[in-house]
């Protein structure tokens, strides 16, 4: 949990910031934030947060944690740091389960003083009509504003969060590690294989030391690219309607199969059993 001086009380009525992001997604299908929703429970397991990231569960509950386990009902947030596995379970109540979520590149958090006592993983607040507002006028502007405009709206729900009392996000951000910037690498570039020298030269670094670098962060360059490759396809399978196929060749795989086995030995599921909990009947 979060502490600070007290929030705002009053919390939003989540029906019209609901209505705002689907009147987006419908009219875009590239945008600076995710939705993710379904009728159905979704248990995942190793769910990897690449960045800092915001959800704000507007309908159902979510659940996250294994052996610490907390939960967020609709109209909570959570603000969550890097980390390489998180179980969680989205779970509908009512007709669905909605969450919006945006992740935060490091840079963002560039110029706002990181004044929190100690690094913590994650943060729960309410999500105060203040907050709303805030989230409102980001998704309004998806539709016009160029990346740079964007940048600055996000770095403005920073601000509000830590104006609410939620400073303890702002040590949930550190200085980019090798692994971030090797996963950016395997986004830029379509989630295809990169070699070692392409890495190396691009780090301006030697093997060996890249290798010692990765080996201090406990990573290697096939854990972060398996961790590119399924968290697209997740965030592929829950945002769009593109054939299973499709989606693994976007990320980087020559066959579906191997997606498929892939996706159920990090997730626990298969892409079919996943789309299944977003569909009627």
């Amino acid at each position: 949990m979060c502490n600070g001086k007290p929030i705002e009380i009053s919390v939003l009525k989540v029906e019209k910031l609901i209505t705002t992001i689907k009147s987006i997604t419908s009219t875009r299908s590239t945008l600076p934030f995710a939705v993710y929703s379904s009728i159905k429970e979704q248990k995942l397991l190793n769910v990897p947060i690449a960045k800092p990231l915001l959800i704000v569960v507007l309908s159902g509950d979510k659940e996250l944690g294994d052996i610490e386990k907390f939960t967020c009902h609709s109209g909570d947030f959570i603000f969550l740091s890097d980390n390489p596995a998180l179980s969680m379970r989205n779970i509908p109540k009512n007709e669905e389960y909605f969450a919006l979520l945006i992740e935060f590149d490091h840079h963002i958090f560039d110029g706002l003083t990181l004044t929190a006592p100690s690094k913590q993983n994650y943060c729960i607040g309410k999500t105060t009509q203040m907050l709303e507002r805030c989230l409102i006028q980001f998704v309004d502007s998806c539709l016009w504003a160029p990346e740079k405009i964007t940048t600055m709206r996000k770095k403005e729900i920073i601000e509000m969060l830590c104006y609410l009392g939620h400073k303890q996000i702002l040590s949930m951000v550190g200085n980019a590690k090798i692994d971030h910037r090797i996963h950016d690498m395997f986004c830029q570039q379509n989630y295809e294989e990169l070699t070692i020298e392409y890495i190396c030269q691009t780090l301006a670094m030697s093997e060996s030391t890249l290798r010692r670098k990765l080996k201090a962060e406990g990573t290697s360059v096939q854990e972060i690219k398996d961790q590119a490759r399924l968290g697209q396809g997740l965030n592929l399978l829950q945002t769009t309607n593109y054939p299973i196929g499709l989606i693994a060749q976007k990320c980087g795989y020559q066959s579906q199969s191997r997606f498929t086995e892939r996706f159920k030995g990090r997730f626990g599921l298969t892409p079919s059993e996943l789309r299944k909990t977003k569909m009627v009947g």
